[in-house]
């Protein structure tokens, strides 16, 4: 008799036959995804698998990879003291720059959706270009440690300070200020995400909660809007997570490298002092990875979070 559980399954060569079906009918498609997964297999998919072996190395990209086991690993956690502060500074960078960024992109992008359309497409595009601009210089402007920064010159014209804060060289600020420097430039993609999402949802499904007696904005928001956005929030979700963790050339251009007592020193930066700087890809590797691993963990936390939205 024929097993119950599996009535209206297909087998694993009826699915392959489905899945070759599919894209052979979406073949435009996936011509036109082609470049870009070609890219992404070769720059992201294979360095990502190589350095899961290679951190179990000592490769220095002169000499032939030497097995040393998990003497990487061993030396980062127990005696690499600089690795270790650049965990706390990358906790404390990803808890204030993840979440507040997370919330101001879904605000700004609600706000915006409530403008006229021509509207939109302005503020779209002003609280976008930050993400695809090169701000440092600006920034550095502003918070010069001298009498000509903006800041500066503000805050001494009040009275409440009589020299200037070096803002980009105390270690008592460097960290502050690559956290409100991040925020300013964090809306790219999560954000665009959300818009679409806004403009996606169904007019229809507010005149149906108008007639349920939802009578509020924030009732809309929260018993229809925020449902109707699974993907577009997991999507954004997913993108703050990496751009938190991953967050390095932000602190490298704004205070230097490194940065004054390593107080702006992310997981990143240090794989970059390692990798690029002393050539040392077996010990960057194994750094690479703890931080893979943290982001994975974090990502699968958001979407467990998130996973009543996906349905």
């Amino acid at each position: 008799m024929p097993d119950k559980d599996n009535i209206g399954r297909k087998s694993a060569k009826e699915q392959r036959r489905y899945t070759w079906l599919a894209v052979k009918r979406n073949k435009a498609c996936y011509a036109m995804l082609a470049p870009f997964m070609i890219f992404f297999l070769i720059f992201t998919v294979i360095p990502v698998v190589m350095s899961l072996p290679m951190g179990f190395t000592d490769f220095n990209m002169a000499q032939s990879p030497k097995f040393v086991g998990l003497s990487n690993y061993t030396t980062l956690f127990l005696s690499d003291k600089i690795f270790t502060q650049s965990i706390r500074v990358t906790i404390v960078f990803a808890l204030f720059t993840g979440p507040v960024s997370y919330v101001l992109c879904f605000l700004l992008a609600w706000l915006i959706n409530e403008l006229h359309p021509k509207l939109k497409t302005v503020f779209t595009l002003i609280f976008y270009a930050p993400s695809m601009a090169n701000v440092y210089t600006v920034w550095q402007l502003i918070f010069s440690g001298d009498t000509y920064g903006y800041i500066n010159s503000f805050l001494i014209n009040l009275g409440l300070i009589n020299s200037p804060i070096q803002w980009l060289t105390d270690s008592n600020y460097v960290l502050g200020v690559t956290i409100v420097v991040q925020l300013w430039i964090s809306l790219g993609a999560g954000f665009l995400a959300l818009r679409a999402g806004f403009q996606n949802i169904d007019r229809s499904q507010y005149e149906a909660g108008a007639i349920e007696g939802i009578k509020t904005r924030w009732q809309e928001l929260i018993y229809i809007t925020i449902p109707s956005m699974g993907p577009q929030l997991m999507f954004a979700a997913v993108m703050q997570i990496v751009s938190s963790f991953t967050a390095g050339t932000v602190a490298q251009n704004l205070v230097g490298f490194p940065s004054t007592d390593y107080k702006a020193h992310t997981i990143m930066t240090h794989a970059y002092d390692y990798g690029w700087v002393r050539y040392e890809m077996g010990y960057a590797s194994a750094i690479c990875m703890v931080l893979f691993v943290v982001m994975f963990v974090a990502n699968k936390l958001i979407s467990k979070l998130l996973s009543k939205y996906m349905d």
